[in-house]
């Protein structure tokens, strides 16, 4: 189905002949308050010409606010909104040419598929045969020609949400913005559907911007993804940016698994509560490292995924840059292409000797340490672990946190 949906319109359309990437839309310092509470704080982000921006964050933060602000149907307290060079934040929202597509798609039940699609012409005073044309373009270049003349309680999810989008395309938009609109599908159709969706955008050059709280819809349609918190922005940037350099706790542990370790830097050395070690620099003056209660101790942050962690068989040192000692394994879960490992890390887990005095936690000392750890099935053939097998444990990455 995407060869279909990315068949070529046949008209003299402004889709037609892309302009070069520019900033389409700019939005600075958007802030809104329902009563006493404030639910977005300066909020800022631009998206290019062609581009897909993905507002990620959890319920509350402040996504559909953003979008209602951009639409027209919320009016911000403060703050600008730009589209291709207008402002806009003063407009109605039927002077923006901007379209919405909602998670119900908003189709009319009693409207053919083609009636749907033509109705936003229709009240534009398109004339009949300009307003046919249109729409035969648009059933092909969605691939819905076949259901033109079905009703929408006789089209499959997949089909009314393609029936949506061809509607808000028809008149033209500056921008197209996405409401959650995948959520109501099944999962093998909601995948589907956003890769046939992503190909139809960039084919087109249309800027659009998404809201989800579904990390993977985030990552696999977002050129640029600005996940919010609490109505702030927390981080904006490409998605592999996002998730590889997390510059707060909050984004490291809401885009995707993290294990976030607290710890002292120590004599080029940094110490995990739980006295494991590892050598690293000293942390860069930006990230504000807490001063510890004893002198030349700073407290830090450290931030890993699981498929940083490296597992060895434990009699040796693990084949790493970073090594963390010994662990148990407390639990195994096989998901296919992947395994997923709980370890607790052990007390003195560092096998050679004590790089410091710092790192030597004496004989009797316990551990609650426990981290995720992801291996591929391949990497679990290798070395077969079980609950109580005894690992060697390392990193090949790690990031400190901002104070």
């Amino acid at each position: 189905m995407a060869g279909e949906m990315v068949a070529s319109l046949h008209a003299t359309r402004a889709w037609d002949a892309l302009e070069p990437k520019r900033q389409s839309v700019i939005i600075r310092g958007l802030s809104k308050w329902f009563g006493p509470e404030q639910i977005l704080d300066d909020v800022g982000f631009s998206i290019g010409e062609g581009e897909s921006l993905v507002l990620l964050g959890p319920s509350g933060s402040g996504k559909s606010t953003t979008l209602r602000l951009i639409a027209g149907l919320e009016t911000p307290d403060s703050g600008e909104i730009f589209l291709r060079g207008k402002r806009i934040e003063h407009l109605r929202a039927r002077d923006r040419n901007i379209g919405v597509i909602f998670q119900n798609y908003a189709l009319f039940p009693r409207m053919t598929v083609a009636e749907n699609i033509g109705f936003g012409l229709r009240i534009r005073k398109w004339g009949k045969k300009k307003r046919g044309e249109v729409v035969d373009r648009l059933l092909d270049l969605t691939g819905l020609q076949e259901q033109r003349d079905k009703f929408p309680s006789q089209i499959s999810g997949g089909q009314q949400q393609r029936v949506a989008i061809a509607r808000a395309l028809a008149y033209e938009p500056d921008l197209l913005l996405f409401d959650e609109s995948f959520s109501a599908l099944d999962p093998q159709t909601r995948t589907g559907l956003r890769r046939e969706i992503r190909a139809l955008l960039r084919k087109l050059g249309i800027p659009a911007l998404f809201i989800t709280h579904d990390q993977e819809e985030a990552m696999e349609m977002g050129d640029q993804i600005a996940i919010l918190n609490r109505g702030r922005l927390e981080q904006l940037g490409a998605p592999d940016e996002v998730y590889n350099d997390p510059q707060t706790e909050f984004v490291a542990t809401f885009l995707g698994a993290a294990n976030v370790v607290e710890g002292a830097w120590r004599d080029g050395f940094i110490a995990l509560d739980c006295e494991q070690c590892l050598r690293a620099p000293r942390p860069a003056p930006q990230m504000s490292p807490q001063p510890g209660p004893q002198l030349g101790m700073d407290r830090i942050k450290m931030v890993f995924r699981p498929e940083d962690v490296t597992l060895g068989a434990p009699t040796g040192l693990v084949e790493t840059p970073h090594h963390l000692g010994r662990g148990e394994i407390i639990d195994v879960s096989f998901a296919g292409a992947t395994e997923s490992l709980t370890i607790k890390l052990l007390p003195r887990g560092y096998t050679g000797p004590p790089p410091n005095s710092h790192c030597d936690g004496g004989p009797d000392r316990t551990c609650n340490l426990v981290i995720k750890a992801a291996r591929t099935k391949w990497e679990a053939k290798r070395l077969r672990l079980a609950a109580g097998s005894a690992v060697s444990v390392g990193l090949r990455s790690y990031k400190i946190l901002r104070g």
